[in-house]
């Protein structure tokens, strides 16, 4: 494996022989890896596992409580130790049988802990990975035609191609969802909430959405720099404009925000893991997050605006992990609430998404935030 600053780690090739590129990021995960492999938003990332053992209870595919897409998203793994057999009678098949097949490429035996040091010393960089050759010149000309991951605009390219629905047609709310890489756990809590969803392509209209006669509208996590979608960044100022409900995660938080005039930037390595501390500003409390994004809200600008209010932060560095506009029915959070590491302390979300469409005002916000600050004095 070669890093774009020079550095090269040597190791076992796993998975499919080939030679992959992206940038490199690491999560500290220590199980969900098939969520994590097929999630839409490690599209173009080498994914670099802390955990030492990857692959040993196997794979269920076909299963959606486990895929989060009909495959394999990330461009390459780096591993400690890639398990060639499944300890779980659950399993279908094995990881190694899995990226043979869809033709993944991967690299064990590296020192990860190195790895994601040097990542956190030295930042988010493209590296390439390969079981094809050696030859640090011939990977040095490849890595170099791997554009960066800033400026990249990726969702139109792991979005749906068409439409479809999931969820009761005679349920009592219709949720317009834009798919700029969606998870499909995130689609699971929205019907389970009784609400029916119709799943657009990331480059559908506004006046397209609305056709469908929707309640509200999800705008949903996805890969690469949200500066670089314009289209998307558009349709949701729409949304605003109309003062239609709104609730965005991930991608979606970041595009809420550039849709308002805040804007992102690229952070130095990211957050991606299941054990990432948040409080909620408007009610005090804390809870354990799953995150996956490259890209931050910028939280001095979101602070000097009088019409929007932080409602989470990241207690490790204190970045911007959700907002809510106060004269706009619309919020979003940067982490992932469907996913379960605390396990479900984020999950009251989707129920505040339900109390917009059951025309609840947003006034909760400013009411909750005025109680927590009397509290906290």
């Amino acid at each position: 494996m070669l890093l774009d600053d020079g550095t090269v780690y040597h190791g076992t090739a796993c998975g499919a022989i080939g030679t992959t590129a992206g940038e490199i990021c690491f999560n500290t995960g220590m199980t969900g890896y098939q969520e994590l492999f097929t999630d839409p938003s490690y599209f173009g990332q080498l994914l670099v596992t802390t955990h030492v053992h990857i692959g040993n209870y196997g794979i269920r595919e076909g299963q959606h409580d486990e895929s989060q897409s009909d495959a394999i998203q990330i461009a390459g793994l780096v591993c400690r130790s890639f398990s060639g057999f499944a300890s779980r009678s659950q399993a279908t098949g094995t990881l190694e049988r899995f990226f043979v097949r869809q033709n993944k490429v991967g690299i064990e035996g590296v020192d990860t802990r190195a790895v994601v040091r040097h990542i956190r010393s030295r930042g988010a960089m493209n590296a390439i990975i390969s079981s094809e050759t050696t030859d640090l010149a011939v990977l040095r000309r490849k890595l170099a035609e791997v554009p960066p991951m800033a400026g990249l605009e990726l969702s139109s390219l792991v979005s749906t191609p068409q439409c479809y629905e999931q969820g009761d047609p005679a349920s009592p709310f219709r949720i317009a969802a834009l798919d700029l890489g969606i998870k499909r756990h995130i689609l699971d809590q929205l019907v389970q909430r009784g609400c029916y969803v119709r799943v657009f392509p990331a480059r559908t209209s506004l006046q397209e959405m609305k056709a469908w006669q929707p309640h509200g509208f999800f705008i949903s996590n996805g890969p690469g720099d949200p500066a670089a979608m314009d289209y998307a960044i558009q349709t949701v100022a729409q949304i605003l404009d109309e003062k239609l409900p709104l609730f965005g995660i991930c991608l979606g938080h970041q595009l809420l925000a550039l849709a308002s005039g805040v804007p992102t930037f690229k952070m130095h390595h990211g957050h991606r893991g299941l054990n990432h501390p948040v409080r909620n500003t408007l009610t005090g409390r804390c809870e354990i997050t799953s995150q996956n994004h490259g890209f931050a809200v910028d939280a001095d600008e979101l602070r000097r605006r009088n019409d929007m209010v932080v409602s989470h932060i990241n207690l490790n560095d204190l970045s911007v992990e959700g907002m809510c506009l106060l004269h706009r029915p619309a919020f979003s959070v940067q982490y992932h609430p469907e996913s379960a590491p605390g396990p479900h302390d984020s999950r009251y979300l989707f129920d505040q998404f339900l109390s917009l469409l059951r025309g609840e005002p947003m006034e909760w916000a400013r009411r909750e935030r005025t109680v927590a600050v009397s509290a906290g004095s």
